[in-house]
């Protein structure tokens, strides 16, 4: 994990494990996505975990006052499904949060949240050393979890609807030339998988990988999109857009506070947004306008502001002040232990 190289010597990273969560000693508990530590590939083991994330919810309020915890909010969509119990289990973790991380000033927060922005760090580093690949012409890309609320399976209808030539050759407004659109990355439910698969089955430009990729494998995929388009409703800021914009490859994502922002700060032509639903006339718009602007645009985008060492120093920073209000003094060293947990995704 980058952050955790990044943050330095004087901070101990534990990468999560239930058993680290519950038995080993740390100041700062972080999670990204609580509500994929409830998430179990049966109804047994859903039990399971429901039953561990008890247990770490016990163990974060018996020592409120020893370990604090920071919870980076990359949205508000976890809470809001899964079962009644995952619902009120996240609940309790959200009244046992210290200080909330925001990709975004957009984002919302609970009410009296005590807050830090914090942007994503950049993967040009990460691209550097696991290598890429040669750009596809026309080529569409999605990859990253695949959630209910992402829009994928909307994503693939709206594609399916650009019209085909007589000759076989999407007719994308563009130059012509042929349009294909894949999608990639882990489902995380049986039903959402499948519906991107009965999405897919009416366009045989259309392919989709569902799975876990490896890193050269995720390098490869978005070194040869034209455009990464992201539906995700409500998006405040995206790890998978930054991901995309290190591999200097434009993102589609809609129009808001946040991505209006993020477009602004890049540069133009790499951040291309659209108002309301995702559509069809909006896939063909943006394909025409990355192609039309690529001339003006620089070799890469701007992302100065997602340097490592400056998220790395927000980070220490939220870590101290997260302590504070849990009631630990500082004494002029960073925290001693984070523990991470689930990934952004």
């Amino acid at each position: 994990m980058q952050l955790g190289t990044h943050l330095g010597p004087e901070t101990e990273v534990l990468g999560f494990s239930w058993g680290r969560a519950l038995s080993a000693p740390y100041d700062v508990f972080h999670v990204h996505w609580p509500d994929s530590l409830l998430l179990g590939s049966s109804s047994g083991r859903s039990r399971l975990k429901r039953g561990l994330f008890r247990a770490l919810l016990l163990r974060l309020w018996l020592r409120r006052h020893r370990i604090a915890v920071v919870r980076t909010l990359h949205d508000a969509h976890g809470q809001r499904t899964g079962s009644r119990i995952d619902r009120a289990l996240l609940a309790r973790l959200d009244r046992l949060t210290t200080l909330w991380i925001c990709p975004s000033p957009a984002t919302p927060l609970p009410h009296g949240a005590n807050a830090h922005t914090i942007e994503h760090g950049d993967y040009r580093a990460w691209f550097e050393a696991v290598g890429g690949g040669a750009l596809v012409p026309g080529r569409l890309l999605y990859f990253g979890l695949i959630r209910p609320h992402k829009g994928v399976p909307d994503l693939v209808r709206a594609f399916t609807a650009l019209p085909t030539g007589p000759d076989g050759r999407t007719d994308g407004g563009t130059d012509g030339g042929s349009v294909s659109l894949r999608v990639v990355g882990t489902p995380t439910s049986t039903d959402i998988g499948a519906e991107v698969l009965l999405a897919a089955l009416a366009d045989d430009r259309v392919t989709v990988s569902l799975g876990h990729l490896s890193n050269q494998e995720l390098a490869a995929e978005v070194a040869q999109a034209e455009l990464v388009i992201l539906p995700y409703q409500d998006l405040y800021g995206s790890e998978a857009s930054v991901l995309a914009l290190s591999c200097a490859r434009p993102v589609l994502v809609p129009s808001n506070a946040a991505t209006r922002a993020l477009a602004a700060e890049v540069g133009r032509g790499w951040v291309f947004t659209y108002a309301g639903p995702l559509t069809t006339a909006a896939i063909h718009d943006a394909l025409a306008r990355c192609r039309d602007e690529q001339r003006d645009r620089a070799d890469r985008p701007n992302l100065s502001a997602h340097a490592w060492a400056v998220i790395a120093d927000k980070h220490r920073t939220a870590y101290i002040t997260a302590l504070q209000l849990a009631g630990r003094p500082y004494r002029g060293a960073a925290p001693a232990k984070t523990t991470l947990g689930t990934p952004a995704a």
